[in-house]
């Protein structure tokens, strides 16, 4: 699945209400006497930072005007330009919460360590994806088996849909990898060779003129296809489905903001006017429960992503 512009951050000054919240003495103060006077929420992008901004500020707005009943809280929405960097900014409290795909969200709560799950985000109407291994229609390829010693496209280093899961899909069936854009001296001919093609469009026309034995990308990535280009394309194995969208909240965030913002979050399609504004947070239908709990899917990402970033 494509990897475009997107995401989240809350409560700065809530670093600052952490003056009475982690200092010295580390007592909890109740709800009306948290002083935040800024909810931040993270995004992560390369490029239209003013757009994505802007883009999502009525969401962060309506979260800030519902955390607490002070009038004067502002929403802000923070840009970083890599996970790595969202990182740093949840660090040093100036991000509180962002919304991310299953990879980011590893590496940010994970490898990082400075945030944790907090609920599901149906993104685009979709609670979950899976990915597609497919191939040519009436090609030399009919079963997976077939991929041994062919090529392989993938979409991107970074992608979900598009690498990860169907690289440690594979993996668990036995098949083994080598990078085709180097030399490996230790490569088996009975190894499958990927590549990246690096878009959507270039990763199904390798597929489909033969460059490429077979490709990976995700159910939705395959949905969009024009109607030619999918009656081309036989689909050989479909991963287990993945929850598509995260929303995480900052690990040193005051436990009684989490739960107000959690409580807000899992209420917004509730009315019209919350309805309104996930329309136009790219059309997220609402936010929910982890399906597996926050244990449970934290040892199901390392899973796939652990085993997918070997060879």
């Amino acid at each position: 699945m494509r990897r475009p512009t997107r995401k989240l951050s809350v409560l700065p000054a809530i670093a600052a209400l952490v003056c009475g919240f982690s200092a010295a003495n580390g007592a909890e103060q109740p709800l009306e006497r948290v002083k935040a006077q800024t909810i931040s929420l993270g995004i992560v992008s390369e490029i239209n930072r003013t757009q994505i901004a802007d883009h999502f500020s009525d969401f962060v707005r309506y979260l800030a005007s519902k955390l607490a009943s002070a009038s004067d809280i502002e929403g802000k929405v923070v840009i970083a330009p890599t996970p790595f960097q969202l990182a740093r900014l949840i660090e040093q409290k100036k991000i509180d919460f962002y919304m991310e795909s299953p990879y980011p969200t590893y590496l940010v709560n994970d490898v990082h360590g400075v945030a944790k799950l907090l609920l599901r985000r149906w993104k685009g109407g979709m609670a979950e994806y899976r990915s597609l291994i497919f191939t040519k229609r009436n090609g030399e390829i009919n079963r997976l088996e077939d991929l041994r010693g062919k090529v392989l496209v993938f979409e991107d280093p970074e992608s979900t849909s598009g690498h990860f899961l169907p690289k440690s899909f594979l993996r668990r069936k036995g098949f083994k990898f080598t990078d085709k854009s180097r030399f490996d001296p230790y490569a088996s001919p009975q190894d499958i060779g990927y590549l990246f093609a690096y878009s959507q469009e270039k990763l199904v026309d390798w597929v489909l003129s033969k460059k490429a034995a077979a490709g990976a990308f995700s159910d939705d990535d395959f949905a969009r296809l024009n109607e030619n280009k999918r009656s081309d394309i036989t689909i050989l194995a479909q991963t287990e489905p993945l929850p598509r969208h995260f929303i995480s909240v900052r690990k040193d965030f005051a436990p009684e903001l989490v739960d107000r913002l959690e409580k807000v979050l899992l209420s917004m399609h509730e009315t019209d006017q919350g309805r309104k504004i996930l329309k136009k947070t790219d059309d997220t239908t609402k936010f929910d429960r982890l399906p597996e709990g926050d244990s449970g899917l934290r040892r199901r990402l390392a899973k796939i992503f652990d085993s997918s970033e070997k060879n």
